[in-house]
């Protein structure tokens, strides 16, 4: 089998890679990026601290425009208003600065920019590879991956529907990965961030289109993640464990996007679309009970994350029963130590989730990203993982 990579072009990895931004755009013959973050990030001093470098890399200020109304899960009004604040200007590039809202914002905006239409034009199976703007990436949560991958998450306010859009125009032709920007984050968002990292990497590993490229990376990012992410939580300023933490979610964003997420994705976008539950909290709540489900198709693969993860010696020869249910043990653990609510805990009024969960399992498996698990799901079994996520 012949496995398609494709990464970003060029990668500053490391504290401070972010000042490198204006290096970085004369490197690639850039002058005019319009820059897409959130209201928090302007108001404080880290867009300062992004406007700075650029000047001090000659690049004028007048040619830097900055759209800062992206919202938490970025919907097609939201992407339309920064499509029309683009228009306004005369840029050459578009710099997603954030967490993964901001990055997903900026890779649509830069993709309907050049080749217009409507958000759900790109919704898959459409495949745009046709390029945008180039997208600069600098992420400020190590979570997402979304610096390192071909894909954007839109939500159709009129549907209530997380659209997944697939294709090399929303893969960034550079990324800046700069810890120093997490040192700062909350712990809620420290955990939410880092088990949606970590179920990239077990997906992507476990998916029927890993490949031994996506594997090495998922692989290496389980096993840091797995070692740090307490750390950062408990201690937040800890700077070996952020800066692995942020290596870890571009090293597991660059497996999936060249294998794939599977089953947990699939599962999450619509609890994200309907009750505004943070993505990679919702990953959370559904990570064990999912692994569960699966793990009878791809024992062995399962087997793998555990032995990577410390969750059972890899030197010792343990069989991949003991080792798999391990992982499920451990996955469990984990969500009780970051304290992750069921969806009946975070506050989710019942009648509604009753209500719409027919509508998100078939919203789930129309992803694509259930057809990729090692147990292909019916919407039945969905619906019956679902009832059983309610009860935590």
């Amino acid at each position: 089998m012949i496995a398609p990579i494709a990464l970003p072009r060029l990668l500053r990895i490391g504290g401070g890679a972010s000042r490198e931004i204006g290096a970085v755009l004369r490197t690639l013959g850039l002058a005019r990026p319009l820059i897409v973050t959130d209201r928090f990030l302007a108001s404080h001093s880290q867009l300062d601290a992004l406007l700075g470098a650029l000047a001090n890399a000659g690049i004028a200020r007048a040619a830097v425009r900055v759209f800062a109304d992206t919202v938490p899960d970025p919907t097609v009004a939201s992407v339309e208003a920064g499509v029309a604040f683009a228009r306004a200007g005369e840029h050459d590039c578009v710099v997603g600065f954030g967490g993964g809202s901001p990055l997903d914002s900026a890779k649509a905006i830069a993709t309907l920019l050049v080749h217009g239409g409507r958000m759900r034009d790109y919704k898959a199976p459409h495949n745009q590879d046709a390029p945008g703007l180039p997208i600069i990436a600098i992420p400020t949560t190590a979570g997402t991956g979304s610096e390192a991958t071909r894909f954007t998450i839109i939500t159709d306010e009129a549907t209530d529907e997380k659209m997944l859009c697939i294709g090399l125009a929303y893969l960034p032709v550079a990324a800046l990965v700069d810890f120093e920007w997490t040192l700062t984050k909350p712990k809620r968002l420290t955990a939410d961030t880092g088990v949606d990292s970590l179920t990239h990497a077990i997906e992507a590993y476990v998916s029927r289109r890993a490949n031994p490229f996506s594997d090495a990376l998922a692989l290496a990012a389980m096993r840091a993640i797995w070692q740090h992410l307490p750390t950062a939580y408990f201690e937040p300023a800890n700077r070996a464990a952020r800066e692995a933490m942020m290596l870890a979610a571009t090293q597991a964003g660059m497996a999936f996007s060249n294998s794939s997420v599977a089953l947990v994705h699939g599962m999450s976008r619509p609890i994200g679309a309907f009750f505004h539950v943070p993505h990679g909290l919702s990953n959370a709540m559904l990570l064990p009970a999912v692994t569960a489900f699966s793990v009878e198709a791809a024992r062995g693969r399962y087997a793998d994350c555990a032995r990577a993860m410390g969750l059972v010696s890899a030197d010792e020869k343990t069989d991949d029963r003991r080792a798999a249910d391990a992982l499920l043990a451990g996955l469990r653990e984990l969500n009780r130590r970051l304290e992750v609510p069921a969806p009946r805990a975070y506050g989710i009024d019942p009648a509604r989730w009753e209500s719409v969960v027919p509508t998100m399992a078939q919203q789930a498996l129309a992803s694509g990203s259930p057809a990729n698990n090692p147990r292909v799901p019916s919407a039945a079994e969905i619906e019956a993982l679902y009832a059983e996520v309610w009860k935590g």
